[in-house]
């Protein structure tokens, strides 16, 4: 989408303005369970000119961000002992008979829920070999009895959710009750004794400089930037910390009806501005700086995107903040999911139309399945007294709905914003990110004597005849065309920086990789590793999404030497695995990452149910792309079901 068409200036309103101002009123008297709408109270100051969100909405998504009911209780206590304790509440209704589209988190949640509490469900999933939505790992076995990815079967890797912070009581919660174990995710790298180090690296605009010397003399890289003097020995996230300071100060030190309100104003004050016009128009920064920011602290492809959605991230995950991984990969959190409800999923069924009758009081789901590795196509349909959906939106703009939904919804449905995602993991056979330069000599000198003094003088070919050079490489998996198209991509640069000593946390560089990260923990029983190497969001996901799998590989190769230097192809498979989640049929993108005013515009519809149908995902939270928005709504739609008159 061009930037014109969504920053609009005070005598060019958008759509979505008008019809706020004709209509807010009837939107905040509809109510929306756990947006239910409050009384009045100040609200924000707002800029001469500036789109104006009913205040009602305001409180209405405010309590969504805070999960609180509509006395501004918090919602999360409850939940968790329906999730994890207790199950739904005691109810003298009759059972019911449920259909729930989609087996993510949300939905395996939502099932699980229902069935304890006495209910018939059936679950339908369009995978026909898989379950969990964008919880998803690479990997041998599994629920999916998938084949192994990499050349070493003992390697897995994230294709999707990656990191639990411990800020998310219901998903750690789940974690631990389900008896599976947890470990550190290191955010950022650690040293011997897991502290920070800092030592991964930043390369823009040609300088290349350890996180940690950034941190002590940013001047080389913000000089780069052409920023004014008074930026040129501020860090970049310091700069972003300082902008966005008055903004939490209508948040910060607050609880109660006083935090509701708080970010309420934020909401009615901000909620019409991209992050880029926020710092442009109210942080008074200018084009340089923003640029600084964006490529340092990962917002550039997110600068055109609604302030709330950096704002809220920040706010709910402070720097204090710890995060978890599961050993053997977060797709073993979907496997134990999965096998509480296993018998009530009908895999490989794609819903394709949803009939209500609400005078009857059935739900029709009619689907189709994949006809994948030749198999006949064939459908099926399924009726129940309500449904719970869980499908994207994006996806379900292409399921059609008799009756017709309201029109909020629809607008809901065919407004709300997707973005992309794409991740490239390669494999190596050592994990020279660790290396100091006594391994690395050791080891390159075991694929050639003078080999290491080679690198180090820049002498090495760079046709790709030393792509898997090292013995402990196994052999058969680089292929002709992988060194054709390495030599053809090649950085241009043949420097060597030093070793870089670092276990877990991410580098950056404003090359098309944009952000590697290394594996927190080594895979038991394995010396090599797989290595995140490039891990790209919104137009910057776009342009890997136009090659093809097996050539992003050694893009994504040449993309890491430039960062690290050209002598780690000697370790490198030549396996790789790769995720675009804007190309996968049932996902339509990593998540719904709104535009500006699309909160207080859409999203009181996305969460309401429309007659027999409940809308579950965590997209029908403020914590969208998180596991803990989808348990949050499972549980909101399993109690909206299991109490229904």
């Amino acid at each position: 989408m061009e930037h014109t068409s969504i920053e609009r200036t005070a005598d060019s309103p958008a759509r979505r303005t008008l019809l706020l101002s004709a209509g807010a009123g009837a939107l905040a008297a509809a109510g929306t369970g756990a947006l239910t709408t409050g009384s009045a109270a100040a609200p924000a100051v707002l800029p001469a000119g500036a789109p104006s969100a009913d205040w009602d909405t305001c409180l209405s998504v405010a309590r969504a961000v805070l999960v609180r009911d509509g006395n501004d209780e918090p919602l999360v206590p409850r939940y968790r002992d329906i999730l994890l304790e207790s199950g739904l509440p005691r109810s003298g209704r009759s059972p019911r008979k449920v259909l729930i589209v989609g087996a993510g988190p949300a939905g395996l949640t939502a099932a699980h829920l229902l069935r304890e509490a006495g209910h018939h469900v059936t679950v339908i999933e369009a995978n026909g070999n898989r379950v969990g939505g964008r919880i998803k790992t690479f990997r041998a076995g599994g629920h999916e009895k998938a084949r192994a990815p990499f050349a070493d079967p003992k390697q897995y890797a994230e294709a999707g959710a990656m990191r639990i912070p411990d800020s998310h009581p219901l998903v750690t919660g789940l974690i631990d009750g389900l008896g599976l174990k947890r470990r550190p995710f290191h955010l950022v790298d650690v040293d011997a004794d897991a502290r920070p180090a800092y030592r991964t690296w930043l390369l823009v605009n040609g300088v290349r400089t350890r996180r940690a010397d950034y941190a002590r003399d940013p001047r080389a890289v913000n000089r780069s930037f052409a920023v004014p003097a008074r930026y040129e020995t501020v860090p970049a996230g310091e700069i972003l910390r300082t902008a966005l300071a008055p903004v939490r100060k209508e948040i910060d030190g607050k609880d109660g009806r006083a935090l509701v309100e708080g970010w309420a104003r934020v909401i009615q004050r901000y909620g019409h501005m991209s992050m880029y016009r926020y710092l442009m128009d109210e942080a008074r920064l200018d084009e340089h700086t923003v640029d600084l920011i964006g490529t340092v602290e990962n917002l550039t492809s997110r600068l055109h995107l609604t302030f709330l959605h950096s704002f809220i991230s920040t706010a709910l995950i402070s720097p204090g903040t710890s995060f978890f991984e599961l050993p053997g990969g977060s797709g073993t959190l979907v496997d134990a999911m999965y096998d509480r409800v296993k018998d009530l999923v009908r895999l490989d069924r794609r819903a394709t139309r949803i009939t209500q009758d609400r005078r009857k009081g059935t739900v029709t789901v009619e689907t189709v399945s994949e006809g994948r590795n030749g198999r006949r196509v064939v459908r099926e349909t399924f009726t129940g007294d309500t449904a719970i959906v869980t499908v994207p939106f994006s996806g379900l703009r292409h399921i059609p709905m008799t009756p017709a939904l309201s029109y909020g919804k629809r607008r809901a449905v065919t407004e709300l914003h997707y973005d992309a995602a794409t991740k490239v993991l390669l494999e190596f056979s050592r994990r020279w990110w660790e290396f100091d330069e006594a391994d690395w000599k050791r080891e390159l000198e075991a694929v050639r004597k003078g080999l290491y003094a080679d690198y180090r003088f820049g002498r090495t070919p760079a046709d790709g005849s030393l792509l898997g050079a090292h013995p402990s490489v196994p052999r058969g998996h680089v292929t002709p065309a992988q060194r054709a198209h390495y030599a053809a991509c090649r950085p241009d640069g043949r420097d060597q920086p030093e070793a870089s000593r670092v276990v877990g946390g991410g580098s950056a560089t404003d090359n098309p990789n944009r952000f590697m990260y290394q594996p927190s923990h080594p895979v038991k029983g394995a010396r090599g590793g797989v290595m995140l190497a490039s891990y790209s969001w919104s137009d910057d996901a776009l342009k890997w999404d136009a090659f093809d799998d097996a050539e992003r590989y050694p893009r994504a190769l040449a993309g890491l030497q430039e960062v690290y230097g050209q002598r780690i192809e000697v370790f490198y498979t030549g396996v790789g695995a790769t995720q675009s989640w804007m190309r996968d049929p049932y996902a339509y993108g990593e998540a719904s990452v709104l535009l500006p005013g699309q909160h207080t515009e859409l999203f009181p519809h996305i969460q309401r149910p429309e007659g027999l149908l409940h809308f579950a995902g965590c997209h029908t939270s403020v914590k969208p792309a998180w596991i803990e928005g989808a348990l949050e709504s499972a549980v909101r739609t399993a109690l909206e079901v299991h109490l229904a008159d």
